[in-house]
């Protein structure tokens, strides 16, 4: 087995559809704006780079992929890499039903990735590198959970499990 292992991140249809409305909202309101030539509403200019503004930035956190290392895991970016040390990992499991009754506390819900941190009972507080909650992976860390998403939770689990030496 190579040293390196680079997974997908697939959308579900949640975030295909959640990403979608977000588009139609964040370009649609500043289009009908101008086709009415309202510019003369006090709010208008302040619309009209404001939201378009905001789905930009949402885009650049998009989640393209993970690329897992013996030590690292790198999440994909549009323009970077997240990188989390694998050091104090304690354990990853596949889990299906992870993000389940999760409360979004700080970050983005469903405009191109369910990323930032959430909470539910199952996991308490945890950070959330999510295109497509079914393939959920839990990695737990001694004082932190992270949850992703590969297209391939159970090779990925495996592979982490034989880097880590973990059970």
């Amino acid at each position: 087995m190579g040293s390196v292992m680079e997974y997908k991140s697939p959308w579900g249809t949640a975030l295909y559809i959640m990403s979608s409305v977000s588009v139609i909202i964040m370009l649609g309101i500043p289009l009908i704006i101008f086709i009415i030539k309202r510019n003369d509403w006090p709010f208008f200019n302040i619309i009209f780079i404001l939201l378009p503004l905001i789905l930009l930035i949402a885009a650049l956190f998009t989640i393209r992929g993970y690329i897992l290392t013996p030590d690292m895991l790198f999440i994909k970016r549009l323009l970077w890499k997240t990188r989390i040390d694998l050091s104090d990992l304690v354990s990853v499991e596949v889990d299906p039903q992870a993000m389940d009754k999760s409360i979004r506390t700080f970050g983005n819900g469903g405009m191109f990735s369910f990323s930032g941190y959430y909470r539910n009972k199952k996991l308490g507080l945890y950070r959330a590198f999510v295109t497509s909650p079914k393939l959920s992976v839990i990695l737990k860390f001694k004082n932190r959970t992270i949850l992703i998403t590969p297209n391939n939770p159970v090779d990925f689990t495996n592979t982490i499990k034989q880097y880590r030496s973990i059970d």
